[in-house]
């Protein structure tokens, strides 16, 4: 029997937050595992329970859905996080793929395209609207102090983050290559060293912020 994706869902608003519970249970393939209702018992949960998909509102109680996202990560590297958001503001993107969170999408998303949000972000890949990003480009300068300093990738390199943002795994990168996992691996250390990143969504928006990559090789 194939293990289920356990899942924190994390909202204020009952309502919403129940309703979307109830969805995630009908699939035979996920399992909610607690709903908090604040920022603070997300973490604490989080912790205790290290679900493997988090999705949490970015406005919480007590504490806000980024610092969230941020303490998670620290605590459960291995847990996906979905920001759920009922705005698209640039200023909450861009600190949710900072925080490193594997997706933020609206809450006026279908309920089918949320429910397989939560099964590709636990499968590794970055779920973002395309449109949100070139916003969040347009948004921060290019030549900001913070990417002053950082190395130009590679063509290899280039190539495998291209494909690591359309959500390949690294066995899929690998074939699609001609080279090994372990390559592979290496190239993604090699990635997030020079762009001083810990994660293929950090990697992803410092490229697209330098021009390397654009919105368009991500679809």
């Amino acid at each position: 029997m194939t293990k289920k994706i356990r899942v924190l869902v994390a909202d204020d608003h009952p309502v919403f937050r129940e309703g979307l519970c109830r969805f995630l249970e009908e699939e035979k393939d996920l399992e909610v595992i607690a709903r908090p209702a604040d920022g603070v018992e997300t973490v604490r949960l989080a912790k205790e329970l290290r679900p493997d998909v988090a999705i949490v509102d970015v406005v919480m109680p007590h504490l806000g859905g980024i610092e969230v996202a941020r303490e998670i990560k620290i605590a459960c590297p291995t847990t996906a996080i979905l920001m759920l958001s009922a705005y698209d503001y640039e200023s909450y993107l861009l600190a949710s793929l900072q925080a490193g969170v594997a997706g933020y999408i609206l809450k006026s998303t279908p309920i089918s395209e949320l429910i397989n949000s939560v099964r590709l972000v636990h499968a590794g890949r970055a779920i973002f609207d395309l449109r949100g990003i070139k916003k969040v480009i347009s948004y921060v300068s290019v030549d900001s102090e913070s990417g002053r300093g950082i190395k130009r990738l590679r063509r290899r390199e280039l190539e495998i983050l291209e494909l690591a943002s359309r959500g390949m795994t690294n066995k899929a990168i690998g074939e699609e290559l001609g080279v090994s996992q372990r390559t592979v691996q290496t190239h993604l250390f090699n990635i997030f060293r020079k762009l001083e990143v810990s994660s293929r969504t950090e990697a992803v928006f410092r490229a697209l912020r330098e021009g390397w990559l654009t919105p368009d090789d991500l679809s």
